[in-house]
Parts: structure tokens; sequence; C-alpha cells
């Protein structure tokens, strides 16, 4: 058997999931589906100086339409038959050739395609938008059975929100579903804040701060749970004695009687015997309670702040603490955590710190560049070792057919990945000369440096090192490089020697103006540029840390809870 290898894809999920992922090779699935919101999503970076950024890139358009790949889609879910295609039938009764209707036809598939990847023990998790919730929802009924229906999860995703005409919306939906009768399952608790601690674990003792509960339960009952116990009589009460089970019950706990089972925890010092006549109590002890486990309202895991060290400036964006808590409850370590529209890799990251294997997928080649830095910012160069990328080129035959996509950008975000470089922020009209950016810094407390790019797949002359090395003059820049498949004309090797060289504050001496082409890159060259710390053309992702919250979150595993 192979070694395993973590996933990283580039490509569209639905085709990933068909052509790489086997029946039930997934222990659990979450996903954040980009939502029929009607707007262009744009990934935000760090400034020159690593604050927040005012330039935008476009990730994916976010808007969906009617239209001839839709009713496509459509169809194909239509004639697979059963519960789904019923629920698409309704849907467009009632929706009509909607752009609603669009964005669900595209997500029918996908949903069925997850279904067959997932272990009968996997669970799956949809994060969705509560204008699509509804929608969503019987899409799963009909995916997988209303009886797989686990929770619906509410997630308190920012403090306040105005809004003039209605109630202010907050929150975002987790539907929770399994897909056998016995779903893997942890107990995962909240700490206790501190003023729920002063109100209720008033007492404390040699053992510690502990609460009361009740030993006793409301109702008379006949046998021995209505007996009387060191004097005390329950059924007088209008009670019957109800025994918690200790931390550390003894063997055969189950077969002792009532009395037997008091004995014993008032041997362990574990009731509270009040005054005289008054039925005595249970002591729970903090060490024991653990906190709250978790409920279907998550109130205390925060949206993530605009100056939060994990923000990447990924819009979508979820806070670690929420993934953590869901890979945590719903899967164990080495167990497969697939996320099928990682954006930015909060799943994958969360899911490498956590020693659970993964699987990403994602349609940009921005995404996948940023996942690479963000997982080797956080664990090292090493992690590279740790997973496979997918769907890029790896040579020049595959780099000559991403360059004739339709979408120049895909082209030109790998291209610029490669070297470390960022994307322009796009615009309609001439890009000027200027394809990307990679800032650096040369000197402690220096001014931060940049250098621009520009990548051509097509015919090159010295005209257009020309354009650049004036753009880099225009731009102030440090360094310009010139990316381009075929290898460069004299005239081409002149005009950049012409430009001279950047002189780093410590002497050295770099060419002002570089031409690289896609096989040197592929072979591993890469810019020449002072490297005193590190680039910060990304924003730089936190170093992992075994938990995020290791006083705030606990894991218990209880298989029969």
């Amino acid at each position: 058997m192979s070694e395993w290898k973590n996933q990283l894809y580039y490509g569209d999920n639905l085709d990933v999931l068909r052509r790489y992922l086997a029946d039930e090779s997934v222990d659990l699935i979450y996903l954040d589906p980009p939502f029929n919101s009607r707007q262009d999503y744009n990934v935000l970076f760090a400034e020159k100086d690593g604050s927040q950024s005012s330039s935008q890139i476009r990730a994916f358009e976010d808007t969906w339409e009617w239209n001839i790949e839709a009713e496509a889609a459509y169809q194909e879910t239509l004639q697979q038959g059963g519960r789904v295609a019923q629920a698409m039938v309704a849907f467009r009764t009632f929706l009509g050739g909607s752009d609603m209707l669009a964005y669900l036809a595209m997500m029918a598939p996908r949903l069925i395609e997850l279904k067959r990847v997932l272990k009968e023990t996997g669970s799956i998790y949809l994060h969705c938008d509560p204008t699509a919730s509804h929608y969503l929802k019987i899409l799963m009924d009909g995916v997988y059975g209303p009886e797989m229906f686990l929770s619906e999860i509410v997630w308190k995703r920012t403090s306040a929100h105005n809004s003039a005409r209605r109630w202010g919306p907050v929150h975002d939906v987790l539907l929770f579903y399994g897909k056998g009768d016995r779903p893997a399952w942890n107990r995962v608790f909240q700490e206790y804040n501190e003023e729920y601690l002063r109100k209720f674990y008033r007492h404390e003792d040699e053992g510690g701060r502990y609460r009361l509960g009740d030993l006793t339960g409301a109702g008379k009952r006949k046998g021995e749970s209505g007996l009387p116990w060191r004097g005390v009589d329950p059924t007088k009460a209008g009670r019957h004695w109800a025994v918690p089970e200790p931390e550390t019950p003894p063997d055969g706990w189950n077969n002792l009687s009532v009395q037997q089972r008091l004995d014993f925890i008032d041997a362990e010092r574990l009731i509270h015997w009040p005054k005289t006549g008054e039925i005595p109590q249970f002591k729970r002890y903090l060490r024991v309670d653990r906190g709250t486990p978790i409920q279907d309202v998550i109130t205390d895991i925060d949206p993530l702040s605009p100056h939060a060290k994990e923000r990447l400036g990924y819009p979508t964006q979820k806070p670690e603490l929420l993934l953590e808590r869901i890979i945590k409850a719903s899967s164990n370590p080495g167990d497969v955590v697939l996320d099928p529209f990682c954006g930015c890799g909060t799943t994958v990251q969360v899911a490498q710190r956590l020693n659970r294997r993964w699987i990403g997928i994602d349609i940009t080649h921005l995404a996948i560049g940023l996942i690479r830095k963000r997982l080797a910012d956080s664990f090292g160069e090493e992690v590279r070792k740790s997973y496979e990328v997918i769907g890029e080129p790896t040579d020049l035959e595959g780099a000559r057919d991403l360059a004739a996509h339709p979408d120049k950008y895909q082209f030109q975000s790998w291209a610029l990945g490669l070297v470390g470089a960022r994307p322009k922020e796009l615009k309609k009209g001439a890009d000027r000369g200027i394809d990307g950016r990679l800032y650096f810094h040369d000197e402690p407390g220096g001014r931060t440096k940049q250098m621009i790019l520009e990548v051509k797949s097509g015919k090159v002359d010295v005209v257009q090192v020309r354009s650049l090395r004036g753009a880099v003059e225009r731009e102030q820049a440090e360094i310009g490089v010139f990316i381009c498949f075929e290898e460069p004309t004299k005239p081409m090797l002149r005009e950049a020697a012409e430009a001279g060289f950047y002189t780093a504050p410590d002497r050295s001496r770099y060419p002002k103006l570089q031409i690289l082409t896609i096989q040197q890159i592929l072979d591993g060259k890469q810019p020449e540029y002072p490297r005193f710390a590190h680039s910060t053309t990304f924003k730089k992702a936190p170093k992992a840390r075994a938990s995020l919250r290791q006083s705030n979150l606990s894991l218990f595993t209880n298989p029969g809870d």
C-alpha cells in the first residue's frame, strides 16, 4: 500500500470528484459553496506594509444565471431519477427558470457525488446563507433522506448588521447530515465563561470547585429508587432517587442497587449533606463537568476581525475555531476530511494541524497558490512533502494548455504563483505592462520594496520588454520580471541588460530587468532579489499551534453518547 499524500486539486469539483475520488473514501465533508448573492467575490491582500489593502482581485464570479449550462445540469439530475430529481422538478415548478434554480441545479449533482465518496460512518456539513438554506435543506433531504438530518447549526458570524427594513442578518446556517445510522461523533466541550462559573460553581472544598446537582428525580417510585437511605425518605418529598454516574464508576456499577450506588458516591465524598431534613445533593466538580457540550447555536466563535492574525484577506474566510470544532466532533486522527470549495484553505489548514488526512478542491489557481503558501507559513517548507497538487501544469505542454484557457487570468495567476507573486487588481482596460507584484524587504526596519511582473503566453519581442522597463521606472519599482514561453531574443536580452542593476543596502546587486521562461521556472529558477526576511506579497499565516483554544475547547470520545 503506497504512503498516503494529502491532495490539493485544481479544477471543477464535479469533474474532480468523478475522476479521482473513490466510493466511500472520505470520513468528513465540509463545504461552503459560493452563494447566489449576485456579486463578484474579491480577494483582498496585505498592503505593502502588511496592513489591510484596497487592492482587490476577482477569485470567482458569484453569479448564477439560468442558461444552457444550468439547463444541462438540471436535465442530468432528472435523468438519474429518485428523490433529488423530484425535488428539482418541484423547485422548477415553484421557482421557474430563475437564478436560484440555476444555483440549485449546480449544487444537486455535486451533492450526489459527495454522498458517493462519503463513508457509511461519515457526515457532511453544508455551510450556507439563510436566503438559500431552506432550499438546500430540501435538496439535502433528497440526497441523504430526511431521516439522516442531524442538526441545523446556527453560527453568529457577526455582532451587528444594520438593516433598515428587517431584523439584522447576523448568522449563517450549517446543515449537518450523516450518511449511515451511526456517523462518527466525539463529545466536544466548550469551557464555561467566568460569569457562568461565578453564578453556578459557588462552592469549594478540598476536592476543588463544584456546583450542586440533584440526587433525586421528580415523582414517587416503588422499588429501590423509592426506599429511604441514611434516614432520608425521598417519597415524603414526592421524589425518587436518581443517582448520577460518577467520573470513575466501580466495576459492575450497573449491577449495584440504588442504595449501593449512593453508598459508593458518599464514600467518594461526592455528596453534599445539607441541614437535617433536607435531601442531599450531588457534587459536580468543575474538573468532571469539563464544560458545556457543544450546542447547535454557536455564539462563542467570533468572526475574523480585519486585524486577526489568521486573516489572509479572503472574503469568505471562516475562523479556524469553527472548523476545529467541526473536525474534532465528527472525525478522528487519521480520517480523511474533504473540502470541495476550499478557497483559502481553512479546512485543510485545520485538518493538517489536527492530524487528519485531507483533500481540497478549488477552481482557481489563485486559491491553490494561497493555500500552498498558507501551509508553508504555518508548518514550514517540509509540509510540501505531505501533499501533492493535482490538475496544475507540471510541464511545458500542460502550461500551454492552460494558456489556451479562455480566461487568461488563470494562466497569469498560475505563473505568478510559481514565483510567489500576486496578480494585480483586475480593472477593465489596458494593464499598463503590469500583471503582478511581489513585495520584499532588504534591510531591518527599511521600507517595503517592490518587483513588478508581466506574463506573456504568446509571441514576444523587444517592444514588450521595453514597455516593462518603462513600467518599472514609472512605478519606481526596484526590479521588473518578464515571464514568457519563448526564449528571449538578443534584442530583448540587450534591452534587459541596459536597464542595469538594483543595488541593495548591503551592496549586493540584482538585474533590474529579468527575463524568465516558463521552462526555467518549472526547472526551479526564480527571480533574483534580496531576501532579507521574507516577501510580504501575501499576508503571512501564523505558525500552527496544537490547538487554537486548548483551554477553552476539549475533546472526549464516547462512542455510546
